[in-house]
Order: structure tokens, then C-alpha cells, then sequence
């Protein structure tokens, strides 16, 4: 089986998060491949995590996720998924984000010669689309990989069809401010205290934050800031007691907004309800190795580049200590649309990037 065969199988197993779904569908008929198809020791654990080990040394993962969000309506027929192959792509949900490069690793996996000195692992995360669970549970069990190649999208980043390697990404830290004051006829507004108000003052004091920024490896990675929602009032008549406002951050390694301000002024509180971790990647012989192997194995001139948003490489560096990058299949503007589709070349690139890796990875990091 083929990265491109093998990517259709895997797109063909519905695993999104759903009442009618059996999400860890996909784990189970991968595990069982990996079983069948290679000798490593393979563990499908509790999470619905697929982690699969050959060799000894120092360990050099791949990385995916075999979830993927919920379909549309067009993309799923009687509770299968549909895929359709146009102008050689493969389209269906899943296909980028991120059951190609999935695929491409796996065949990779199955078949490279494993260095002397080096543990070659690929795994494949359940809950990555619900903030990493799956990922999150692996490190909290014992999964601390010292290297990983993460396969999400790392394609048309520095130009049109060329497959990039990713060096950092940014985190998203969502947060919730609430503002209270005191409920009154609005035909008395000195008797209550406006807490849309106080929200709007909050709303100054984030508005004048600098957006948080670093450098990765003479990389700028710039962070930014929004209020994305507000919610408060009860009636065209009554001075509002309550006021709420959604704040999206997106973070950046080693520098946060500091969000904390709004505190100071009176009613105002502030929540944090999500923190996806940034990425960078500190070893530059890991990532020069990456990059010379992404350049051997295609026509165009790859770069290191900066992800806008997070993946799991975030969770691996923050909690699991692991050096990072990013390369895989999936262009910008592909995940989680109705059309998401991936090609099927630059997944045939990904696996020969993937398979070509240990070897150099031996020679120049382990």
C-alpha cells in the first residue's frame, strides 16, 4: 500500500467527534496496520492514541492526528465520508488536515531502514481538534520524544507548490472579561453602575497592549490581540449589570500580552478559558537537517517559515521538552473548509521527506 492508497483509507474512516461516530475508528484500523505491516511495538492506548516505536537511541518522532473536525453536509453521505479525486487531489474531509501527511509518515515508518543510535516512532494522536487531548494524555503517560517532525501543513508557505519547514508557530490563549456593576432604571443612571461601560474601559486598555513578538532563529513571529465578541444588557431599560467580552491572543514563545491591566479597573475581571502553547524550535542543526532533506527531495527552494496557528508541536515543546518542526502536506486555506483537499504529489513529496530523514537526522543531530 502506497502513501496515496493509504490516504484513502484513512479518509474513509469517519472520525469526527460526534453522537453517531465512533471517533476512535481510525486509531483502531491504524494500529492494526501497523501491526500487520511493520515489526515495531505498537500501543493504541486509552486516549485512542496509535503510538508505534522501532530501534534504540535517541528518538525521532512523527507526528499526526487521525481526528478531524465535523463534515459538511456535502462531505459525508448516509454516515460515510465522501472522496472524490479532481485534477490530482484528493478531496475529503480530512485529506489535509491531516490524514495525507499521516499517510506519508506511516509508509515512511514501514519502510526505512532504522540508524543505528536512533528511535524512529510514529504517532497518531486522537482529540488534536478539541486542544490536543489526545496529545496532552501521551506526554502526561510517558510520551517525551527529544525530536519530532509534526506533519501538519507546511506546504506554499514561501511560494506556490514548494513543501517548507515550519520552525515555530504561534499559541492562541482565549480569555473571557467580565465586567459587574449595579442594575437600575435606565431613567435613573446615576443610581445603578453601567457595566457595559466598564467593559468598554477595558476594552480601551487592551486596545492600547502591544501585540506580543519574538525572533526564532532570525524568524520575526508576531503575536496579535482581538476582543471577538461582546455580550451584556437585559432590556432597552435597564442599566446593565453584567457585561462579557471575548478576547482571542494570539501568542507568541516567550512573550504574552499582558491582559492582566483590565484588573485595575473596578468590576472588572479576567479568565482564562483556553491556552494553546506557541512553538519554537531552539536546534538549529535539527532544522537545518529538515530543511536539507526538504530541499533534496523537491524542485523548489524550501524555507523556514512561521505558522500562524497552533498544533501539537506546541504541547510537545511546552510540556514534553521536544525540539520541533513542521513539515507536511497541507496548503493554507484548506482545513476544515468544505473543499479540503490535498495533493496527492506533494504527499508522494512528503513521504520520500519522511523517509529520507532518519538518515540524515543520524548524521547531523543523534
Amino acid at each position: 500500500m502506497n502513501p496515496r492508497e493509504l490516504t484513502r483509507e484513512l479518509i474513509a474512516i469517519p472520525s469526527h467527534r460526534g453522537p453517531d461516530t465512533d471517533e476512535d475508528a481510525a486509531g483502531k484500523w491504524l494500529a492494526e496496520w501497523l501491526e500487520d505491516r511493520t515489526d515495531a511495538t505498537v500501543q493504541h492506548d486509552d486516549a485512542g492514541n496509535v503510538i508505534a516505536r522501532r530501534g534504540e537511541g535517541t528518538t525521532l518522532a512523527f507526528v499526526g492526528h487521525h481526528d478531524v473536525v465535523p463534515p459538511d453536509e456535502d462531505q459525508i453521505t448516509d454516515g460515510e465520508y465522501v472522496i472524490a479525486e479532481r485534477d490530482g487531489r484528493l478531496c475529503g474531509r480530512g485529506s489535509a488536515d491531516m490524514k495525507g501527511s499521516l499517510a506519508a509518515m506511516c509508509c515512511a515508518f514501514r519502510d526505512v531502514p532504522v540508524p543505528d543510535g536512533v528511535e524512529l516512532v510514529v504517532a497518531s494522536f486522537a482529540g488534536e481538534e478539541q486542544g490536543g487531548e489526545g496529545c496532552r494524555a501521551a506526554i502526561d503517560t510517558g510520551f517525551t520524544p527529544e525530536y519530532a517532525v509534526v506533519g501538519e501543513g507546511s506546504t506554499g508557505y514561501s511560494r506556490a507548490g514548494v513543501t517548507d519547514v515550519a520552525i515555530a508557530h504561534k499559541g492562541r490563549r482565549g480569555s473571557t472579561i467580565v465586567a459587574e456593576g449595579e442594575a437600575a432604571h435606565a431613567s435613573e443612571v446615576e443610581a445603578g453602575e453601567n457595566a457595559i461601560y466598564r467593559a468598554s474601559d477595558a476594552v480601551d486598555v487592551l486596545r492600547d497592549l502591544p501585540f506580543p513578538s519574538t525572533a526564532v532563529q532570525g524568524h520575526a513571529v508576531e503575536g496579535s490581540l482581538a476582543v471577538t465578541e461582546i455580550d451584556g444588557g437585559s432590556a432597552w431599560n435597564v442599566i446593565p449589570e453584567r457585561c462579557e467580552l471575548t478576547v482571542d491572543e494570539r501568542t507568541v514563545p516567550a512573550d504574552r500580552a499582558p491582559i492582566e491591566r483590565v484588573e485595575t479597573i473596578d468590576g472588572v475581571s479576567w479568565t482564562v478559558e483556553q491556552d494553546l502553547p506557541p512553538m519554537a524550535c531552539g536546534d538549529r542543526a535539527f532544522a537545518d537537517a529538515v530543511l536539507t532533506v526538504a530541499a533534496d527531495i523537491q524542485d523548489g527552494e524550501p524555507e523556514h517559515v512561521v505558522k500562524p496557528h497552533a498544533t501539537d508541536a506546541g504541547w510537545l515543546a511546552d510540556r514534553a521538552g521536544t525540539e520541533c518542526v513542521i513539515a507536511g502536506a497541507a496548503e493554507p486555506g484548506e482545513a476544515h473548509t468544505a473543499g479540503e483537499s490535498v495533493s496527492l504529489s506533494v504527499v508522494d513529496r512528503c513521504y520520500r521527506l519522511y523517509r529520507d530523514l532518519p538518515a540524515a537526522f543520524a548524521d547531523r543531530v543523534a
